[in-house]
């Protein structure tokens, strides 16, 4: 029988579920009620692109369908709209839940709060898997047709193992910093959900003072960040603000430099708190691994070891399994939280499991003799130049470390770094000094500043698309 996170809310009653930016409290009661509520119009198993934001209305619709059986399409509602119509001609959602002033000439049948579930008129929609409980994209802003099919054993496998290791309690307050539509944003919805803990709901971001103004009037225990996140923090002299409140950060999204994560080790040592990294995928319903923060300051730059359940090892190009500590190869995970697969129109939605629990992840690693995991790079984050294979990962974080503002892409024998810096001649000498690259395959640009998503994921197809 289906199972499905979200059934049991109201065991928690009165508890604060939502807390708005406005200061409306919304207990797990009203939760439920409401999201059953915005759902009743949907049938089971019917798809719906919901648009979302950071707020009561989206989390709720998001519940609801997932306690209907529905199966949501998460979208961030800053989506283009031709991206939004080529999505929409791809699946043909028979409804959709949409900001009121973007019904896109759909008929409204319910409106809340300032979104409206439309009938979108393509139809009685298609075959589902029944395993089927939500589908995500791992473009961001793109808008490309491949989504990731999660199910609900996915859902609620990966939410109880990151309640079990980062030991939430539903006195937990979680900030929100990053869109839920992306898989880390909406795991920390799933996981405090789910630990009867409340979510602090804004689309304020860090740079923004009510942002700080609000964790602290609302007394957040932690808020999730990716590298981007920290480097922003940085500048912000993180370590100097005043929040007493705060329990633990978490770090995802992206490999954190060795030094960005000694230095929050350091600060997070100095107030008490934990910083938690972690590794994860959409493809996995979000996270895999973590460091425990008892072993963080003796291994800055780990991604730790698997969650509870989960289980990683690294083969080399043979395919064969490495069992030596520190040779690279590639990263390979096994657990419950593995989505389905991948969808890139309606007719694949009937699918089932082609994985079996199984992800290769694409990205290259190793593991020390205390068997904890290190990311070495994308699996196809390589070049070649003049017969040296050169990975765009490290020539990245070399120049970032260097006080650099960059992202590096390319073909083989022409590896090209876009900046935000101004002096381009002091970037090409350093490179020169500091690597043996041949000074023939490679070149620098200065550009405004550097394409990133929602979540501050770097956007290499656009900086590649801008030459």
């Amino acid at each position: 029988m289906r199972e499905n996170f979200f059934d049991n809310l109201e065991q928690y009653g009165d508890r604060a579920a939502l807390i708005t930016e406005s200061a409306e409290v919304v207990s797990y009661s009203e939760l439920a009620g409401r999201a059953d509520e915005i759902a009743s119009g949907v049938p089971p198993r019917c798809v719906v692109f919901q648009m979302c934001r950071n707020d009561a209305e989206s989390v709720a619709a998001y519940v609801g369908f997932l306690r209907r059986g529905a199966v949501p399409v998460l979208l961030d509602d800053s989506l283009d709209g031709v991206l939004l119509d080529a999505l929409m001609d791809a699946y043909m959602p028979p409804f959709a839940f949409l900001p009121s002033s973007q019904t896109r000439g759909g008929d409204a049948i319910y409106g809340h709060g300032a979104y409206s579930l439309v009938r979108t008129g393509f139809g009685v929609g298609c075959d589902v898997n029944p395993e089927l409980a939500l589908l995500l994209s791992t473009s961001g802003s793109t808008g490309s047709p491949k989504l990731v099919r999660i199910s609900h054993e996915n859902i609620a496998s990966n939410a109880r193992s990151i309640i079990e290791y980062l030991k939430i309690t539903p006195g937990d307050r979680a900030i929100t910093t990053l869109p839920m539509s992306y898989t880390y944003g909406l795991s920390i919805v799933n996981t405090h959900l789910g630990a009867g803990a409340s979510l602090v709901l804004t689309e304020k971001t860090m740079m923004e003072r009510e942002f700080w103004n609000l964790l602290k009037e609302r007394e957040a225990t932690t808020f999730g960040g990716v590298p981007y996140t920290y480097e922003m923090l940085k500048k912000l002299r993180f370590g100097r603000m005043e929040l007493p409140s705060l329990r633990y950060l978490t770090q995802a999204g992206g490999r954190l430099s060795p030094e960005l994560c000694a230095e929050f080790i350091e600060i997070a040592e100095r107030k008490g708190i934990e910083f938690i990294v972690m590794y994860g995928q959409t493809e996995a319903t979000a996270r895999m691994s973590y460091l425990p923060w008892e072993r963080a300051k003796g291994k800055p730059g780990s991604m730790g070891i698997a969650i509870p359940g989960g289980e990683f090892w690294v083969v080399g190009g043979d395919g064969e399994r490495i069992l030596a500590p520190n040779r690279v190869g590639e990263l390979m995970y096994r657990g419950k939280n593995v989505a389905l697969g991948y969808a890139e129109n309606r007719f694949d939605l009937a699918k089932g499991d082609e994985r079996g629990g199984v992800l290769a992840t694409g990205d290259m690693a190793y593991f020390d003799s205390d068997g904890f995991y290190y990311i070495a790079g994308r699996k196809k984050r390589f070049l070649k130049i003049y017969g040296n294979r050169v990975n765009l990962d490290e020539v990245e974080a070399l120049l970032k470390n260097a006080g650099f503002d960059c992202a590096c892409g390319g073909t083989d024998d022409a590896l090209r770094i876009y900046t935000t810096a101004a002096d381009l001649d002091a970037l090409r000498k350093f490179v020169l000094e500091r690597t043996s690259i041949n000074p023939a395959g490679f070149s620098a640009a200065r550009i405004e500043n550097i394409p990133r998503n929602s979540s501050g994921k770097v956007l290499y197809s656009e900086l590649e698309r801008g030459r």
